[in-house]
């Protein structure tokens, strides 16, 4: 039964051609290739008559393949106008920012009559020869292969009709489109779920590594201590030999000189922006040990690093050095639970979340002895490296999924894989 299964999966067309196209490569024989301002016409239907009078709500750089409900703005009523009409089935394409790579989904389909910013390329089959949910996925192969990278115009390399035009578009029977769209809606459907149990699962794995830390660094390793009331909501009781002190008293404090656009690939530093990840440049801000915090954004108030040696730091990441009467590995575990919840509570909200200056130096931290401190740092060690393995393997089982998607994808919409 396996056998079979992979056969059929592995199944291929009897005749190819060359495309003429390089990242395309070889097509079946019977395929046809046609530019695509032969297949799609631009929108251009702008909200004249503001029939819709609040924005969905989409992130910066991000297109959404759902209609997301946007929040009362009476400033914003007056710009609305500009925004264009969407119907079901039309293609947005993301064209901002080409030459980058945090762009996660450059390509939607509409499933809702809507409106969107007029910075997206939206487009619409002008023939029956196309079946729209087959070009999402074709457009989506252009993205995975980086097609649109080496065109658009402009500093931020932004993708306008006139270059989306020439686009060479795949064009199979309707039948072998519509078998196309069933075979990659089930695959998709199921490799998604998979991957949706597996973020679940990381942030029950995340949730746990969180709760141990929280006990540490608030209770301590010692069930028999006794305890009092730390003064701090989100605290509760502490050890009563434990002492309180406000971060301004445990460290200095400062921000970064560097913004985005200083990143360099094959930079000779690291940089600190504000997420995760790590850039490079050739620059450096600081040198010595640091905990960096962001400032602002999706990421304000969460502790991503502790830094050692020469780095560079983002204009809107906190950086805290110069450590006193706290045992840095200590102070890390405490400030990357404890201010984010802390964040979570709503302190710190606002349109973009973002951290000010007192709210740091003014966060209280609950300070054991240094020995104690120690014993903890050595304690969380050991409990948070394993589960951040874990974590790690199962970051990596979706990035896997995600890969093997995107070349399902790409074998099915150029014909190196038979579906019909």
């Amino acid at each position: 039964m396996a056998n079979e299964t992979m056969q059929k999966a592995l199944r291929r067309y009897e005749k190819m051609r060359d495309s003429g196209v390089e990242w395309i490569g070889l097509v079946p024989e019977e395929w046809n290739i046609l530019p695509a301002k032969k297949m799609f016409l631009e929108v251009k239907e702008k909200n004249r008559q503001n029939e819709y009078k609040n924005p969905f709500s989409f992130r910066y750089g991000e297109i959404v393949d759902k209609r997301l409900p946007g929040k009362t703005d009476a400033q914003l009523t007056e710009t609305l106008s500009a925004y264009q009409v969407v119907m079901p089935s039309d293609i947005v394409l993301n064209g901002l920012n080409l030459n980058y790579d945090f762009v996660t989904q450059r390509v939607a389909i509409v499933h809702n009559k809507g409106i969107i910013t007029s910075a997206y390329l939206v487009v619409r089959p002008d023939t029956d020869k196309i079946v729209p949910r087959y070009t999402m996925y074709l457009l989506k192969a252009f993205d995975f292969r980086q097609v649109f990278h080496g065109i658009g115009s402009g500093i931020r390399k932004t993708l306008k009709y006139h270059d989306f035009k020439e686009l060479p578009i795949l064009c199979p029977s309707e039948a072998t489109q519509n078998a196309i769209v069933m075979y990659l809606d089930k695959k998709s459907k199921y490799i998604d779920e998979i991957i949706a149990d597996v973020k679940t699962s990381i942030e029950e794995y995340k949730a746990w590594k969180s709760s141990i830390i929280y006990e540490a660094v608030t209770k301590g390793l010692d069930p028999t201590a006794e305890m009092k009331d730390s003064g701090v909501d989100i605290i509760g009781t502490i050890p009563a030999h434990w002492k309180s002190s406000r971060l301004k008293f445990l460290c200095s404090i400062m921000t970064g000189n560097q913004d985005t656009q200083n990143a360099v690939p094959d930079g000779e530093y690291p940089f600190y922006v504000r997420s995760p990840i790590v850039e490079r440049s050739n620059v450096y801000t600081f040198d010595g040990e640091g905990i960096l915090m962001a400032g602002d954004g999706a990421g304000a108030g969460r502790v991503f690093h502790h830094a050692f040696g020469k780095y560079a730091i983002h204009q809107r990441v906190y950086c805290f050095y110069n450590f006193r009467e706290t045992v840095s590995d200590y102070l890390f575990f405490y400030m990357s639970d404890l201010f984010s919840k802390e964040m979570d509570k709503g302190s710190a909200q606002s349109t973009v979340p973002s951290v000010r200056m007192p709210m740091i130096t003014n966060f209280v931290v609950c300070l054991p002895p240094i020995s104690e401190q120690n014993e903890i740092v050595s304690y969380l060690k050991k409990r948070i490296d394993s589960i951040e393995s874990i974590i790690q393997a199962k970051e990596e089982l979706i990035a896997d999924l995600e890969s093997y998607k995107k070349s399902l994808i790409y074998e099915v919409v150029t014909g190196k894989r038979k579906v019909v």
